[in-house]
């Protein structure tokens, strides 16, 4: 018999818990979570993302975002949706325009822009690496940056480099689909008050957590 052949209409999908972890703050223990899924073809399909923190038994700086994703070359893929801010004060909304894809070397890349109501702007870039120390035994260095346009004190975020996150994780695969992991990650947040324009907070966390993926 032939084998069977794929076709560029066949549908899949994917969900990836990349992290649900522990940290251990200045204030205090806190959970953090980085998931995502998808639905569609070869070509497009139907991502859907989110991240945030919860401490003290309340959200803090989570968002979702629905976005339509199509290759647009052999390493890139254009991603064009939307954005819901939620926790930590009152939430935002926002069109998002970016892109995702493989820089030279192996990183991981993603940047978006984004347009929200009131003249709010604001960019997220984000990269992460795998250095594989064994099959098995996997080194990922991370960093993501978001920028704003202009301050906004009830969500307690700041204009320009808003905050900063770079980390280092270091997870076992006891099988491809569950990796514990071990790590630290440091963040750095600006100014959120105009009448204390040179406030600024940085913090270096213990991290443990897991990633999974179906």
């Amino acid at each position: 018999m032939a084998p069977a052949e794929a076709s560029d209409t066949d549908l899949y999908g994917s969900v990836l818990l990349d992290q649900l972890e522990w940290r251990n703050p200045d204030s205090g223990g806190a959970a953090a979570w980085e998931a995502e899924g998808w639905y569609g073809g070869d070509y497009d399909k139907l991502w859907v993302t989110t991240e945030g923190e919860r401490v003290g038994g309340e959200t803090q700086n989570a968002f979702a975002e629905l976005l339509w994703d199509h290759v647009a070359g052999r390493w890139w893929n254009l991603q064009a949706g939307v954005r819901e801010d939620f926790g930590n004060g009152p939430s935002r909304s926002w069109a998002a325009v970016g892109v995702e894809g493989l820089a030279p070397y192996g990183i991981d890349v993603e940047a978006t822009l984004y347009a929200g109501t009131s003249g709010r702007t604001a960019a997220r870039v984000r990269a992460e690496y795998d250095i594989l120390l064994t099959q098995r035994l996997i080194l990922e260095p991370e960093a993501e940056a978001n920028l704003y346009g202009k301050r906004d004190p009830a969500r307690q975020v700041g204009s320009g480099f808003s905050d900063l996150d770079a980390g280092i994780r270091l997870r076992y695969e006891i099988r491809r689909q569950l990796a514990p992991y071990i790590g630290v990650a440091w963040t750095r947040q600006g100014d959120i008050d105009p009448a204390r324009p040179l406030a600024e907070a940085s913090y270096l966390q213990l991290v443990a957590g897991v990633r999974a993926w179906l």
